[in-house]
């Protein structure tokens, strides 16, 4: 088989795979909760869903932005890390403060973890509860 030959049936097998995704997948719903223990006011509570096959947190972010004025966040690139999640309904940490805002995340059993990576990597799963949290450290 000829290289150019190849390089159709590859494409071909990956089109044909991405098929059954795109028909079969439904919205994972989540839930986004912000969460200001410095300020000590209550959740705000978003909900949201992931569209897309093992879509990230960060598409989900700007998705509820998109659809819902009262939430805002913004976030900066960093080179080594990626996006850090700079701000949250204009709320921002600084070092001076020693303020930042936690990644956190209720899992469907209840569970509360740190995931190892941050928003611009995490991969929800239906009904996560993201957790947003305002805090020091």
């Amino acid at each position: 088989m000829t290289m150019p030959a190849l390089l159709s049936a590859a494409l071909m097998l990956l089109l044909l795979s991405g098929t059954s995704w795109a028909v079969d997948r439904k919205p994972a719903p989540i839930t986004v909760v912000v969460e200001n223990t410095l300020l000590g006011t209550a959740p705000l509570t978003y909900t949201t869903d992931v569209v897309a096959y093992r879509g990230i947190l960060l598409g989900a972010l700007n998705r509820l932005m998109s659809s819902n004025q009262n939430f805002k966040f913004t976030y900066t690139e960093d080179p080594n890390y990626g996006p850090y999640l700079e701000s949250v309904n204009g709320v921002a940490g600084n070092d001076k403060d020693h303020t930042y805002w936690e990644l956190l995340v209720k899992k469907s059993d209840g569970q509360i973890i740190r995931p190892n990576v941050g928003i611009g990597c995490y991969i929800p799963s239906v009904n996560d509860h993201i957790i947003l949290r305002f805090t020091t450290w």
